[in-house]
């Protein structure tokens, strides 16, 4: 079960430094969750998302893509009166994206599972949630409930920070709610920014440790072109995989996809992850060489 929005990312597939510059653009299905349960659901893990867009042309476009790609949509509710989030996407020379969005927070969580939590996690075998979902408190207090009904029903925990500062009113608030989730994960996946934000560690290892301690089980730091470390029960060191790099759109979903299907399927055995990691870094290292994040 992963919780968290879906949304329609704009994209100029050409690169410019300026948003002003851009002549046109090419609709992708988008959003950290939604692109992480696809992922999981092509790489042969049954995944439902939990969340939802705006009761318009642009959420039952998402809806269908959705269901097209083998995830359940039993908890993803389209909005009446609400616009489907729509991100405007630039990229840089190199591959570096901006995003400009469009649209309230749809609250998809909120919206998706207010009154239907219990509901959700008994249907589940094991949960994933991002920051993107602890923005808004009430939203907040249904993501935080389902991940508390987990841990006391034995579920794992899956959390990969996926931090967007803009999106939070204070750093200090986004520092805290992220840390917070750590405690009793079974896997944390971070990139090295977001480790150093969580951690005040700018050193790969000491932020690894730092998270352990915290309370994760297994800890994945990504370092883009130079690979990923997984440190707790195993430790793994996987290199960069050479990409001719066009936009890195949805590389670390991809990553974090890969992690989540192969530990489904492993019935959560912890060693999975380590035995996936080469796979995960090359398949985010070929999600480089198209414009978005899904193909």
């Amino acid at each position: 079960m992963c919780l968290g929005e879906a949304l329609v990312d704009l994209i100029c597939e050409r690169p410019l430094a300026d948003l002003a510059e851009a002549d046109a653009f090419v609709p992708a299905f988008g959003g950290a969750t939604a692109n992480i349960a696809v992922t999981a659901a092509r790489h042969g893990a049954r995944v439902a998302l939990a969340g939802g867009a705006g009761d318009d042309s642009w959420g039952r476009w998402l809806q269908r893509k959705l269901q097209d790609e083998g995830v359940d949509t039993r908890f993803f509710a389209l909005a009446e009166e609400q616009k489907t989030r729509l991100a405007f996407v630039v990229v840089d020379d190199a591959g570096v994206p901006r995003y400009e969005l469009y649209g309230e927070d749809p609250r998809a969580v909120l919206n998706a599972l207010g009154g239907r939590v219990e509901e959700a996690v008994a249907a589940a075998s094991g949960l994933f949630l991002t920051t993107n979902a602890l923005v808004d408190p009430d939203e907040r207090e249904v993501v935080l409930a389902a991940r508390e009904q987990a841990l006391a029903a034995g579920l794992p925990v899956v959390f990969d920070p996926n931090i967007r500062l803009p999106r939070w009113r204070l750093r200090s608030q986004a520092q805290s709610f992220a840390n917070a989730c750590v405690r009793d994960a079974l896997l944390v996946r971070a990139t090295a920014a977001e480790a150093e934000l969580m951690t005040g560690e700018a050193d790969l290892e000491q932020a690894a440790r730092a998270l352990l301690k915290g309370g994760a089980q297994m800890v994945v730091l990504t370092r883009g072109e130079h690979g990923a470390i997984l440190r707790g029960e195993l430790r793994v060191d996987v290199p960069g995989v050479p990409a001719q790099v066009r936009s890195t759109v949805g590389a670390g979903d991809t990553l974090t996809g890969v992690l989540l299907a192969r530990l489904a399927l492993s019935g959560w055995y912890p060693a999975a992850a380590a035995a996936a990691l080469s796979d995960a870094v090359a398949e985010a290292a070929r999600a480089t060489e198209r414009w978005s994040a899904l193909a």
